[in-house]
């Protein structure tokens, strides 16, 4: 077997339809992605707590560096470091939703006290609404959370999707130290926040079911925890004044726009509404591997290589680069394997707007469509990890 240079395998316009794919596995490659990686399953603690620690620490670091600055510009660079540096500590919240129970004593925890709350965040907005996006039968329908046809939708339906992640940072101020505490006296309000606004989704129609028992009190808890830091938050403007807390609102929205610009392109958003084979929706997930150096930047903890996770969903973030050239060496594997993988952001923004421009009418079934217009007339929701 030899290895091929991904570039060398990477059409210049996107990965080539796999016939059959949508009711059909490719059986090699299946079988392939779980033999050849059975030794890196392990989430190993030297990578993932250095990792987040470290990422948060110079996040918060620049962040107080940017309010403090006494220049425009050292305020902007600081601020463009404290970006990075968060969003990176931001999206283990996805790895958390993979890693069993018992892989990372007390790292669920420490996420949450070093990022999640003070981020309003917290890992139960992630928590089970992921789990539906991995579901075999409800990827890609009206009941994935995660999933809205972006690339069947009109084209100014694509700017609207990034602008309304501006108003993230905001909204979970008042959704946890307004809203929040008001639901305490009022169920109804309580309900409604909790079907509504405690799930990061992009799907308008997505309705959050109660919490299992065994995690009622922990997500609770965590919900209090947020609720008293933006309370805390909001009491910064009496103390320190407008100027803090509109530096950190800028850096949190620019942590929210990336993000919203790296889930434009994690997917082609082209499944109208009916459930795919597992190949089918890796078809329609996006690999941005090496050589370029750019995706680990906007898709960072593992998430350049967002379809072979789709593939293996519980393989810890650093094994997916090995992962990665194993499946591109094998000789069966490679021919499906290579047709996820794209050269960068700019192609697939391409891609999707240049497929919004040409959408023919009727293309979406009823169900899903309903879902796209609710995103058209009225987006709700800011957009995942």
């Amino acid at each position: 077997m030899t290895v091929m240079p991904v570039s060398s395998h990477i059409p210049a316009g996107g990965p080539p339809e796999y016939e059959g794919a949508r009711d059909q596995d490719d059986k090699a490659l299946l079988r392939a992605a779980v033999e050849l990686t059975r030794d890196l399953g392990e989430a190993k603690a030297r990578i993932y707590w250095p990792d987040m620690l470290g990422s948060a620490v110079v996040g918060y670091a620049a962040l107080a560096g940017a309010v403090l600055a006494p220049a425009l510009w050292l305020t902007v660079l600081l601020g463009v470091v404290s970006t990075l540096a968060l969003y990176r500590a931001l999206l283990f919240i996805h790895e958390l939703t993979h890693l069993h129970r018992d892989a990372l004593p007390g790292f669920r925890t420490a996420w949450n006290l070093a990022v999640g709350i003070p981020m309003l965040t917290p890992s139960f907005m992630y928590e089970d609404g992921h789990t539906i996006h991995h579901s075999r039968k409800r990827y890609g329908t009206p009941d994935d959370p995660e999933y809205l046809p972006l690339a069947l939708m009109k084209p100014w339906t694509l700017p609207l999707f990034l602008l309304v992640a501006l108003l993230a940072p905001p909204a979970l101020v008042v959704r946890y130290g307004i809203l929040a505490p008001i639901g305490i006296i009022f169920p109804r309000l309580r309900r409604l926040i909790w079907e509504r606004f405690s799930t990061l989704a992009i799907n308008p129609d997505f309705r959050r079911r109660a919490a299992d028992p065994q995690n009622r009190r922990r997500f609770a808890l965590l919900e209090a925890g947020a609720a008293l830091w933006a309370m805390a938050v909001i009491g910064t403007l009496v103390v320190f004044g407008w100027r803090p807390l509109a530096v950190v609102l800028v850096v949190l929205s620019g942590v929210a726009v990336l993000n919203q610009l790296r889930t434009l392109v994690a997917h082609l958003w082209e499944n109208g509404g009916e459930p795919m084979s597992v190949t089918a929706q890796y078809l329609d997930t996006v690999n941005v591997p090496p050589p370029g150096h750019v995706a680990a930047l906007w898709a960072p903890v593992g998430l350049r290589y967002h379809a072979l996770h789709h593939l293996l969903p519980s393989l810890p973030y650093h094994s997916l680069a090995e992962a990665h050239r194993r499946l591109s060496a094998h000789e069966t594997a490679q021919v499906t394997y290579a047709r996820a993988s794209y050269r960068g952001m700019g192609l697939l923004v391409g891609r999707i707007a240049a497929s919004t421009m040409q959408r023919p009418k009727g293309r979406m079934p009823g169900a899903q469509a309903k879902g796209a217009a609710s995103l058209e007339t009225a987006p709700s929701n800011a957009g995942r990890a």
